[in-house]
């Protein structure tokens, strides 16, 4: 006989940072097609907004469903932190997939091409500001998919430490 034991709070993070992770992938899609459909570039931004408040709602239904209603910071600020890295884990690999097979240098092209033409709509400092991000995406467009994938891995695990502290602080809740 088998007794069964508790979920722990890493398996219902890894739950819902699959939930995450393929709200970012579906996010992610809008991205390149919204250089042809503007109005799927603003999704994508408003998607991207979303992203603290889905997390929000995630450690608010954990604490609520899971927790019996109490959560401290710790454990809520846990819970965060590793919904965040396995979304990035799930998103690193779409795209790894998206840059490797699919992008082509689409992505980065399509942004230099943009800045490309402000560049000449624009003078003084900002014409500074525009020939520096210039720099900045012809470094880019030089890595591999491989780097590239880390590069945005690393940024959204970074982002999801900072988003774990907040929405901890909103969270948390003593037992009565």
């Amino acid at each position: 006989m088998t007794a069964e034991r508790p979920i722990t709070l890493q398996e219902y993070a890894m739950r819902f940072g699959t939930y995450m992770g393929l709200f970012w992938i579906f996010k992610f899609i809008f991205l390149p097609i919204g250089f042809s459909i503007p109005l799927l570039q603003l999704l994508f931004i408003l998607m991207t907004l979303f992203v603290p408040v889905l997390g929000y709602i995630y450690t608010r239904r954990y604490r609520n469903q899971y927790r019996e209603g109490s959560l401290s910071f710790t454990q809520a600020f846990s819970f965060c932190f590793l919904m965040y890295l396995f979304a990035s884990i799930l998103a690193a690999l779409a795209h790894y997939v998206y840059f490797r097979f699919i992008d082509q240098g689409y992505l980065l092209n399509t942004y230099l091409s943009q800045l490309d033409n402000i560049k000449d709509s624009v003078s003084g400092d900002m014409k500074i500001s525009v020939e520096q991000l210039i720099s900045s995406f012809e470094v880019i467009s030089s890595l591999t998919p491989l780097q590239l994938t880390f590069q945005l891995l690393s940024q959204n695990f970074f982002y999801g430490i900072l988003l774990s502290v907040p929405t901890a602080l909103l969270t948390m809740k003593k037992k009565n």
